[in-house]
């Protein structure tokens, strides 16, 4: 798992259809509780927003964060911060 903050939203016209009614969020990779020069693209699957704290899951356990086991992604938002 990872920390980051996130930073924006990507809106996309066209999606893979697996993807399709999932949001998109621009995250901020935290490390040593500081945030890093490194961004990467995330499915949110909590309803985070804009300035939250976040944890992901990244590689194939992402897949397994959201109801279709077969969605192409890499990086999966599991849960916010308190």
């Amino acid at each position: 798992m990872q920390k980051g903050i996130i930073v924006g939203t990507l809106v996309s016209t066209r999606k893979q259809e697996a993807l399709v009614g999932s949001k998109f969020m621009e995250v901020q990779l935290i490390k040593n509780n500081q945030p890093t020069k490194e961004f990467i693209i995330a499915v949110d699957s909590v309803g985070a927003g804009i300035g939250e704290t976040v944890l992901l899951t990244m590689g194939s356990s992402a897949r397994m964060a959201l109801q279709n086991h077969n969605a192409p992604v890499d990086a999966v938002i599991v849960g916010i911060v308190d």
